[in-house]
């Protein structure tokens, strides 16, 4: 360990703004034609991960259809087996006994029929009575865009990797009605089973600039009927991209099959917003006898809603693990670097860490957690105990390998007073602007403090993840940060000051941080899951054994460091 007193956190504030319109185009990607099929001739490792699930080579996206079928994890994603940028979208499939290390299979579906000809796009798995696994995909049928829903089932339900995919004839099973955009009307969810013996499922899509997430129904899972409304749908937040519903348990860390109703659960409805690519969801009630779902009014129903995570992360999708009782939730991370350096490097986007969602004992929020899998990657060990760090400090953490890292910490402090005042002009910002206000080189009261990491020795290049703490009318703000501002010297690539408010109590005057710091990644969960910021870096010297790792403070108020675990992790086998 060392220690760096006083530190002079110098860096100028960047501020990022951007238009959100509709241009008639309702596909999510950038499309680059000329390199769509340039396959890569070398892939660069230098910020490659060594944990987290990505495929040797060229693009990927949503994570589809993830499931567990006797005893193996099933993920499907999208893929260009041609190259590192969107496009020839496929679905590949791997394979895993612990949701860490990861074999690669053929692909499991691909454009080969007319109600698919132009597309393979995202959908889920769902298990039917008599263990008969069966997937639900959006099929591109032409070159205008027109979406329709099919479905694909095992050829050979005795392979235990269940290898090839069949899809049958009697495709397509839904086609858009009048009135339905058929451009944007795609990702079903999981099937639930209602107690009228009815499966349902939910497409996502728009009216002018309504998301809608419609619900469709069926007693044989071939033959399905649109129900008379949406089961939601909110005004102002666009195309709703990978609908998600499922129940949560109202106690207990359990997860629930999707077909779980009752008095004792909850309904969580995910959204992925097509127009500025981030996540939200609510909490709420679902009412099957008029498949109505009703949000609670503990948190917006729009784009300022709760997030999954406040960071790089989309397109996720969840699944029941009736293994170990559990939902576990799957998130990809795009690059934040330009097509042009994916092509160079050869390759483009990462799965984040599967995490478990459980529902908050207060019932305003979800928690989110790596999966206990995880650690069986823990290698070397070191612990920093009752560390104070005054304003100023920094404390470099030896002895792991910081570019490849599970790092927890708790933070203690010994009074709330010196929190600052939140300016009554910030509650019309998210929390992100006022991260990109008050960042981690702004001297504060009650923070921030936090960690550095990928970060130089001189530090030329951090990213630093921490906590600031304000007060409001007599109560307090926790502000979380994942600041890329100084993450690289590489000046062209997108470098946000993400961030998010952290629902927590403070009466223990304690914070908890964990960072999953893995080469161009770092996966934060505050407060045991409550806030969640994944951020994609992407240094120029601080890579492999130049990197670090510190705590710091920069905060008048004394902090202590009363426990810090941090773990090199080894790679894992994936793909």
């Amino acid at each position: 360990m060392e220690l760096h007193n006083k530190f002079l956190w110098a860096l100028p504030v960047f501020m990022l703004s951007f238009l959100i319109s509709y241009n008639g185009v309702e596909a999510s990607h950038n499309v680059y034609l000329h390199y769509q099929s340039l396959s890569a001739i070398k892939v660069e490792q230098v910020h490659r991960t060594g944990y987290h699930f990505q495929p040797k080579k060229h693009w990927i996206n949503d994570p589809n259809g993830p499931m567990y079928y006797n005893g193996v994890y099933h993920l499907f994603y999208q893929y260009n087996p041609k190259g590192a940028v969107w496009g020839n979208i496929v679905w590949a499939h791997s394979v895993s006994t612990d949701l860490i290390n990861w074999t690669p299979l053929e692909p499991a579906i691909f454009p080969s029929k007319p109600f698919d000809k132009y597309g393979c796009w995202s959908g889920s798995a769902t298990v039917l009575p008599g263990n008969k696994p069966v997937i639900l995909y959006t099929g591109i049928v032409d070159k205008n865009n027109t979406q329709v829903q099919n479905y694909a089932v095992p050829a050979n339900l005795s392979d235990p990797y269940l290898r090839k995919w069949v899809k049958p004839d009697n495709n397509p099973l839904i086609v858009s009605e009048a009135g339905v955009n058929k451009t944007a009307f795609r990702d079903p969810t999981t099937a639930w089973l209602g107690r009228d013996g009815e499966w349902r499922i939910l497409m996502g899509g728009r009216r002018k600039d309504t998301g809608i997430a419609f619900l469709y129904k069926s007693r044989d899972f071939m033959k399905w009927k649109k129900a008379a409304n949406p089961i939601h749908q909110s005004a102002g937040t666009g195309n709703w991209e990978c609908p998600d519903f499922y129940p949560v348990a109202k106690s207990g860390t359990n997860g629930l099959d999707t077909s779980v109703l009752g008095q004792n659960v909850k309904h969580a409805l995910k959204v992925s917003l097509d127009a500025t690519r981030f996540e939200y969801y609510t909490l709420g009630k679902y009412y099957p006898a008029e498949d109505r779902y009703v949000p609670d009014n503990t948190s917006p129903d729009n784009w300022k809603g709760l997030r999954y995570d406040y960071g790089n992360f989309y397109a996720s999708k969840s699944f029941f693990d009736p293994s170990k009782n559990r939902r576990v939730l799957w998130g990809w991370a795009n690059e934040s670097d330009a097509a042009k350096d994916d092509i160079k490097k050869g390759w483009a986007g990462i799965q984040l860490i599967p995490r478990t969602i459980t529902l908050d004992p207060i019932g305003k929020q979800l928690l989110q957690w790596p999966v206990k899998e995880l650690d069986t990657l823990r290698g070397a060990h070191v612990r920093l105990s009752n560390q104070l760090l005054k304003k100023g400090d920094l404390v470099g953490v030896t002895g792991i390998t910081p570019a490849q890292a599970d790092v927890e910490v708790t933070f203690s402090f010994r009074s709330l007073d010196l929190a600052e005042p939140f300016d009554p002009k910030w509650k019309k910002l998210d929390a992100q602007d006022v991260c990109s206000k008050r960042g981690s080189f702004v001297q504060g009261g009650l923070g921030p403090f936090g960690l550095v990491t990928l970060a130089t020795e001189d530090l030329q290049e951090y990213t630093p993840v921490f906590f600031r703490i304000f007060k409001d009318a007599g109560k307090h703000v926790v502000l979380m940060c994942s600041d890329a501002t100084r993450s690289s010297l590489k000046k062209e690539l997108y470098r946000p000051s993400f961030a998010g408010f952290v629902d927590v109590d403070l009466t223990d005057k304690k914070l908890s941080l964990r960072s999953l710091i893995d080469h161009s990644v770092v996966e934060s969960f505050g407060a045991g899951g409550k806030t969640c910021i994944s951020s994609r870096v992407y240094p120029t010297k601080a890579v492999s054994d130049k990197a670090h790792l510190y705590a710091f403070n920069n905060g008048t108020e004394a902090i202590t460091v009363e426990t810090l675990d941090a773990w090199s992790m080894k790679t894992a086998k994936v793909n």
